[in-house]
């Protein structure tokens, strides 16, 4: 009897055994499987790199309202997102990390993701934290940039979200009540130095707004000169006439505000000569507010146009 007590005994100490070393083995198996869904690999320009799946401090150079678009935790920026006026309340608890963003203050904020548009210290960050570089240009408008840093941040959710509100948008509406839909639009800008550029689409100045988001049309010499070749040029007075469309759309770089460039420019014969001078059909606007081009800035810029578009056919009736 007592033996078979003993040999009972023994066996139930073995299952508790057993089963203590399953379930720690299946403990350790689901804490494996969790570190793992708490990072994921992004191919990146420099190669595949293991990002957090769900990034809680974010640190960038120029990427700032594209992150914050889907909702991303930016602790630290470089310093050009700081002027812009559609990012201002958002930008109140975010490091101004200088141009180029100092390597040691990034270090300071204990950043778990890093995305920049420059790599020239991409040695140095990485060593911070995992770092992507998203080249100038990458994204080509407003869905396919909303996408990617919905990816980057896992905020896909977010992403859809944001895309979902743009597209309800009534601009175009609105626009094809006051505008000939034959109607060509121009992108400039006159600097403090006295040059003058026409713009593409995906070069700021409200081109993303203007000729992506909005589908205005630009005149055949921009689209084969400039858009084909997804650059900007500049131009002489002389030959602005050739790059002239029914409205035109010029922002006046003038950061010390005492540039007369563009008085200079507007008392030219060349200049009073063009279609859209004569039919009051030209909006100065300012640098800070046009020079953006995240999805947040687009956004505001689409319904800024929709309201001068509105309020200058108005005016010339």
């Amino acid at each position: 009897m007592k033996k078979n007590l003993l040999i009972i005994g023994l066996v139930m100490l073995l299952c508790i055994v057993v089963s203590a070393c399953g379930s720690g083995n299946a403990s350790n198996g689901n804490k494996e499987k969790a570190a793992e869904e708490t990072t994921r690999t992004y191919q990146s320009t420099r190669g595949k790199v293991d990002i957090p799946t769900h990034p809680k401090r974010i640190v960038t150079d120029f990427y700032a309202g594209e992150l914050f678009t889907v909702g991303a935790n930016v602790v630290g920026s470089g310093s050009w997102s700081f002027s812009n006026p559609f990012l201002k309340d958002r930008m109140k608890d975010v490091t101004d990390l200088g141009d180029p963003i100092n390597v040691e203050k990034v270090m300071k904020l204990k950043p778990d993701l890093i995305v920049v548009m420059n790599d020239e210290n991409y040695d140095k960050l990485s060593k911070i934290a995992p770092t992507v570089v998203i080249p100038y240009n990458t994204a080509k408008n407003v869905q396919e940039t909303v996408k990617m840093f919905g990816d980057i941040a896992g905020a896909k959710e977010e992403a859809e979200q944001f895309l979902a509100d743009f597209e309800q948008k009534s601009a175009r509406k609105k626009i094809a009540q006051v505008v000939d839909k034959k109607a060509t639009f121009g992108i400039y800008e006159n600097t403090e130095k006295g040059q003058f550029w026409v713009f593409n689409d995906n070069g700021g100045r409200g081109g993303q707004a203007v000729y992506n988001a909005l589908g205005l049309k630009a005149p055949e010499k921009i689209q084969k000169d400039i858009f084909k070749k997804g650059d900007i040029k500049e131009l002489s007075l002389e030959v602005v006439p050739e790059y002239a469309a029914d409205y035109m759309f010029v922002t006046d770089y003038n950061p010390n505000g005492d540039s007369k460039t563009l008085d200079k420019l507007k008392q030219s014969s060349i200049w009073k000569n063009l279609d859209a001078v004569k039919n009051n059909r030209v909006f100065i606007n300012d640098f800070d507010t046009f020079y953006p081009y995240d999805p947040i800035s687009v956004s505001k810029q689409v319904d800024l146009i929709t309201e001068m578009l509105v309020k200058r056919e108005k005016e010339n009736k």
